[in-house]
């Protein structure tokens, strides 16, 4: 592997930068909506039960 070089007037950030109230909220919001989703898709699924079969004596 060779080293990456930065194109002329890019810069590539490496250390982390602190997130604006903004980001942290966008965040958070699709945090949410991804956990409700997994939530309401597991429910879902839980929610069948297996048809019973007759037994045979």
């Amino acid at each position: 592997m060779g080293i990456i070089k930065e194109p002329l007037d890019v810069d590539f950030v490496v250390d982390p930068r602190p997130l604006t109230e903004e980001e942290e909220k966008a965040i958070s919001e699709f945090i949410k909506a991804d956990k409700e989703k997994r939530l309401a898709k597991t429910k879902r699924v839980n929610k069948r039960k297996p048809k019973r079969t007759e037994k045979v004596s």
